[in-house]
């Protein structure tokens, strides 16, 4: 697996994910809305960091680096959809802007990248997509219903996909981490108005809070573990990142079992 395109590199699994495969010595087109968040891959690496300007809510703007990027290198081998953000808020507390903008970032943006790609990957003879999710994909808390609106939304996508494109030699993996230190918990999540008749459902403010304690997922070896489930085959549908989002998984699928 030669090329990769991969969405939100400028920190947190795409970030890492980026960097690993860049040292490996292969080819990334990575994308980011401001590039000085990735000046050091840009440098480092002038012949194999493609970076793309995009901001994932702009369909036109996906497709454009989509077409530009098959065009451009030919074939790609991995498409990774990893941009999103988390945004923490009982539903009552929720702006009808917030709602749009995370369904539009997380939901809308990520099927338009694979949907995009499909054309090119079944004209190529295969090929490998991966969908970042969360076990919040199978697991609901309070406060975050918007955000697993998006993560339960993107993976029946997925799902379905997963079987209509197997006959074209194109494998979709669901990567379904737990909590880790990324910027998605310290620098990316958006809040939304609280009032305080929802103040017994405001714990994620603790888990905001990086004074309060680091979350347990190391990011770059959840990383590397996607960056492995590429050798596997039949690709893996799900994988879940992390001892906690696994017994989370486990309770939450049994007890609707």
């Amino acid at each position: 697996m030669k090329t990769w395109l991969i969405t939100g590199v400028s920190s947190g699994f795409g970030k890492e994910m980026t960097k690993r495969l860049l040292e490996r010595g292969k080819t990334v087109i990575g994308t980011v809305r401001k590039k000085e968040k990735v000046s050091d891959l840009i440098e480092q690496y002038p012949d194999t960091f493609d970076c793309q300007i995009l901001d994932v809510t702009d369909i036109a703007a996906v497709q454009k680096v989509v077409s530009n990027s098959f065009a451009k290198h030919k074939a790609i081998d991995v498409i990774v959809s990893n941009a999103g953000y988390g945004l923490f808020g009982c539903a009552e507390e929720l702006s009808v802007d917030e709602i749009n903008q995370i369904i539009s970032t997380n939901l809308l943006g990520s099927i338009i990248l694979i949907k995009s790609s499909l054309s090119y990957l079944r004209k190529q003879g295969g090929g490998r997509i991966i969908q970042i999710s969360s076990y919040g994909g199978q697991v609901a808390y309070p406060a975050n219903s918007m955000y697993h609106a998006t993560k339960f939304g993107i993976e029946g996508f997925c799902e379905a996909v997963a079987q209509e494109v197997a006959k074209f030699n194109i494998g979709v993996t669901i990567v379904e981490p737990g909590g880790a230190r990324t910027e998605f918990r310290y620098g990316s999540a958006k809040v939304a108005n609280l009032m305080p008749e929802y103040d017994s459902d405001h714990g994620f403010l603790n888990m905001l809070d990086h004074s309060k304690g680091l979350a347990p997922g190391d990011p770059v070896k959840m990383a590397q573990r996607i960056i492995e489930s590429v050798n596997k085959n039949p690709a893996p549908l799900r994988m879940v990142l992390g001892s906690l989002a696994l017994s989370a998984t486990l309770e939450s699928t049994s007890s609707r079992l």
